[in-house]
């Protein structure tokens, strides 16, 4: 009997040798919606203040939900960067191959204006326009946001340096050009910058590289670089800010990256870095030996003068940190909403529900912390409430969206279990990425140090951030008792700066909070101040207190509908 039966059951294992199951209970891809147009909190925010924006960010929300476009992302990552020192005749090249995913998130970048709009607009508020754009790119893939967020600042360096005209006006374009050509020839540029090194790291004043002047000619002052660099970003841009000693101290000058009659600048790269994350992005090591540069600005006041860059890379990395979570959070949600446990979606389960409402308050916050600060920007000519309040809130935005920004995306892959730890999943390049930014452009120290020094310099800092929370008073006693109690620890004076990091997440959570009161859902904003400003405040996301409000705070955070 049973050899009888026995050819038929190896018949049908033949033709259906992997039919063991059927796969059933799987998220939907996190596809086919517009990262602006669904985002309600982001459109309602830029309704109100920046409308003439409303179809250049619609047109790249469309973008991030593009399954080509995220299909480049996850090529541009898994393909990484390659080194070439040498062409095949043994000269020095000096050059890195991307993978064509790169070049085609490049060009929809710079053509979508991400790096230049705040300049090249004449609308109002171009800054907060120029970091929603920005902060939906970081949706998109982060790798890219070096570049783009460089450039932003590089066009403000470029500013009112007549020998920088053509510079500012290849940087500007809202175009892409990869070809290896000198300035002249090229109808658009991407700009890099070159600060830090091994023995000094974010302490400028120990740079080592010496720069040695030439001459005086019609490109400016001529200075030879000679120097090693130890974090190196887009090595294959057409030129570079770098900092080096002079006879009058720490000066910055300008490296392009061809000579002016097309022949390679000495610009040796020594190696790539293997990064956590950002792999799409080439970060190097290279060395400058008697390398061609322009000295920009006054010699001496180099760090003087990068700083007054810095507070665009700043609010750029505050920005990038709340458009990484972000895009967390959509994935976190769609994953719980198409996904079910125990009879139910995992989104309606008591305490996912929390948790999710919870990262939809933190991630709203978020951005409305740091476009906060963009709105300053825009008003730093032209008020000085403004001007003061951005010297202080640029570093509490960007220390506290990038210090926040690991333990979200962790307990957005946490949503996904074991699906978010593999690199298939979107969400485990975030979980790598996540730290970067509070690394970048100053660690949290350094921020919550420079918050400090910028009100123990200038009370009126202090005053400018106090008088901001003050003019949400009345819409929460909750708020308004913590700010007070916060604008008495601003005026006490301390004996060090151990208790920074403490008073400046106090700082963030009032600044966020004064915005979640103006500009967010009510019953939205109620609940952050009592879960972030309150007694019953919890460390971990998912210790909200029970509420109705749960669901309809998770459904306001959803961009993708099912």
């Amino acid at each position: 009997m049973n050899a009888r039966v026995q050819p038929v059951a190896v018949a049908e294992a033949k033709a259906a040798p992997f039919a063991t199951h059927e796969v059933r209970n799987q998220a939907r891809p996190a596809l086919g919606f517009n990262a602006f147009d669904d985002d309600r909190a982001l459109s309602g925010l830029i309704a109100t203040i920046a409308p003439w924006a409303k179809d250049k960010l619609s047109a790249l929300g469309a973008h991030a939900g593009s399954e080509s476009v995220q299909e480049a992302a996850r090529l541009a990552n898994e393909h990484e960067p390659k080194l070439l020192t040498h062409d095949r005749y043994g000269n020095r090249n000096d050059w890195v191959e991307f993978h064509p995913a790169w070049h085609q998130l490049m060009a929809l970048a710079f053509r979508s204006e991400v790096h230049s709009l705040a300049w090249s607009t004449r609308e109002p508020h171009g800054h907060l326009a120029r970091a929603a754009l920005s902060y939906l790119w970081n949706q998109i893939e982060n790798g890219v946001g070096c570049p783009t967020g460089m450039a932003y600042a590089a066009i403000a360096g470029f500013s009112g340096k007549p020998q920088f005209n053509l510079w500012r006006e290849r940087t500007l374009a809202a175009d892409y050009d990869p070809r290896r050509l000198p300035i002249e020839a090229k109808r658009a540029a991407v700009i890099g910058y070159a600060m830090t090194e091994k023995q000094g790291g974010s302490d400028l004043r120990e740079t080592q590289t010496t720069a040695r002047f030439v001459e005086r000619g019609a490109h400016g002052e001529i200075y030879a670089l000679t120097g090693h660099k130890w974090f190196f970003s887009v090595p294959v841009a057409d030129g570079f800010y770098t900092l080096a000693r002079t006879q009058s101290g720490v000066s910055c000058l300008f490296v392009p990256r061809l000579l002016p009659d097309g022949s390679a600048n000495r610009i040796h790269i020594q190696r790539l870095k293997d990064k956590c994350g950002n792999r799409s992005n080439a970060s190097s090591e290279i060395e400058y030996h008697d390398t061609w540069s322009i000295l920009v600005g006054e010699e001496g006041r180099g760090i003087a003068e990068i700083l007054s860059h810095a507070h665009l890379t700043r609010l750029d990395f505050a920005v990038g940190s709340a458009g990484l979570m972000r895009q967390a959070l959509s994935l976190a949600l769609n994953h719980a909403q198409t996904r079910t446990a125990f009879g139910k979606p995992m989104s309606e389960l008591p305490m996912q529900r929390n948790a999710l409402a919870d990262l939809a308050l933190e991630s709203e916050a978020a951005m409305l912390g740091a476009f906060r600060v963009a709105r300053a920007t825009d008003g730093l000519q032209t008020s000085e409430h403004e001007r003061l309040l951005a010297r202080v809130a640029t570093p509490v935005m960007k220390f506290w969206n990038c210090q926040r920004a690991p333990a979200f995306t962790y307990e957005c892959l946490q949503v996904h279990g074991g699906n978010g730890f593999i690199m298939e999943n979107p969400m485990a390049r975030l979980y790598r990425e996540a730290p970067l930014n509070s690394i970048w452009e100053g660690t949290s120290n350094m921020m919550c140090m420079d918050v400090l020094r910028a009100m123990q310099r200038d009370a009126n800092c202090r005053d400018a951030f106090v008088d901001e929370l003050r003019a949400s008073r009345g819409l929460n006693p909750v708020y308004d008792r913590s700010t007070d109690d916060l604008a008495d620890r601003l005026r006490a004076r301390y004996p060090d700066d151990g208790h920074a990091r403490a008073l400046v997440t106090r700082m963030a959570h009032a600044l966020q909070a004064a915005e979640m009161l103006k500009h967010g859902d009510a019953a939205a904003a109620e609940l952050f101040v009592k879960s972030r400003l309150g007694a019953d405040g919890m460390q971990v996301f998912g210790g909200l207190p029970s509420t109705e409000g749960l669901g309809a705070i998770v459904e306001r955070a959803s961009v993708i509908h099912h």
